[in-house]
């Protein structure tokens, strides 16, 4: 009989906790006393479709008491599509007390794409500061420059759905700060006036497309680089060498062609000459066969070879030295 009584007590206790936990009457009181009362069945239905209803009379309440005209039914769809029900309340919350145009809507879809709505808010009450990081340009005179900017910009509520983000606004502003650098006739323009960057930069509109408004672009500083124009005039200058270098080689190896050529055409020349002479006793030879030259002929002929060398030796050997004519001696002086 005992464990009986305890099995009904249990069962008993079980079906009051579920009654608790489906019919949430402290939630209900709470409607009542905050004077934005919600039916139980409303709160029954969001613990069935499986919405904590803790969060979103929370919230409800939080936003009515503010002041904002919203209902139940957008907080529970934008719950149900995984969106943060509080930090689209606290930035409404904020809007309003901003007096910025935001419905509940935009926050929303701006919760729902991954970004921050209440620091979106926030950011447009509050400006804040993008630190850039350093950018370098070239002066037209070849001096390098390193800027560094600090941007100002205030959040645009109507773009931030589908609108660039901060590194889109720094690629742009970095741009423009090499573009301004790089029409500067001489560096120390740049340096004497820094703020025409700042004026250049935001004159061409750098923040359309973007979640932001660019209030302002200040140049925290600059440095000077190194003077690449001198570097580059050096590297040319270096490889106009290495050309010249390699022209001039190619024309000496031509040169020492040619000579091999010429000299390789000599001995060709030669080994023909050599050719020519073998033949000469041949060809007396033949000569004697065919009766054309006697034996006395070819003895004249060996004469008059030897007459003509002994000839050109006595010549070459009494060829007198050419002296140089002696100046006379001065005349005596008086």
């Amino acid at each position: 009989m005992a464990i009986v009584t305890g099995i009904i007590i249990l069962f008993a206790f079980i079906l009051f906790m579920m009654f608790l936990y489906y019919f949430p009457l402290g939630l209900w009181i709470r409607t009542l006393a905050a004077g934005v009362p919600l039916g139980i069945i409303t709160l029954v239905r969001m613990r069935l479709i499986g919405i904590p209803p803790g969060i979103i009379v929370t919230n409800y309440v939080r936003a009515r008491k503010a002041g904002l005209n919203v209902t139940i039914d957008p907080m529970q769809s934008h719950y149900l599509a995984g969106g943060n029900v509080e930090a689209v309340t606290l930035a409404m919350i904020a809007a309003q007390r901003a007096q910025l145009p935001l419905e509940w809507q935009r926050a929303a879809a701006i919760n729902l794409a991954g970004r921050n709505v209440l620091e979106a808010v926030q950011t447009s009450v509050n400006p804040k500061v993008i630190e850039t990081p350093i950018f370098q340009g070239v002066a037209q005179n070849g001096i390098q420059l390193n800027v560094k900017a600090r941007v100002t910009v205030r959040s645009n509520l109507d773009r931030y759905v589908g609108g660039a983000g901060e590194q889109t606004v720094i690629a742009r502003v970095g741009e423009g700060v090499v573009a301004a650098v790089g029409a500067a006739i001489d560096h120390k323009e740049v340096l004497e006036y820094p703020d025409r960057i700042s004026k250049t930069v935001l004159s061409k509109g750098l923040d359309a497309g973007t979640a932001f408004e660019i209030v302002s672009i200040d140049i925290a500083d600059v440095d000077v680089g190194k003077n690449i124009g001198a570097e580059l005039q050096t590297s040319q200058a270096e490889a106009d060498r290495k050309i010249a270098q390699a022209k001039a080689a190619e024309r000496q190896y031509a040169a020492l062609a040619g000579e091999q050529e010429q000299k390789a055409l000599t001995q060709a020349m030669r080994a023909k000459v050599v050719e020519a002479e073998a033949s000469i006793p041949l060809a007396i030879a033949e000569a004697f066969r065919s009766g054309n030259l006697g034996v006395m002929d070819y003895y004249r002929l060996k004469n008059l070879q030897a007459d003509t060398e002994m000839r050109g030796s006595i010549g070459a050997a009494e060829a007198p030295a050419q002296q140089p004519d002696q100046a006379p001696p001065p005349p005596p002086q008086a």
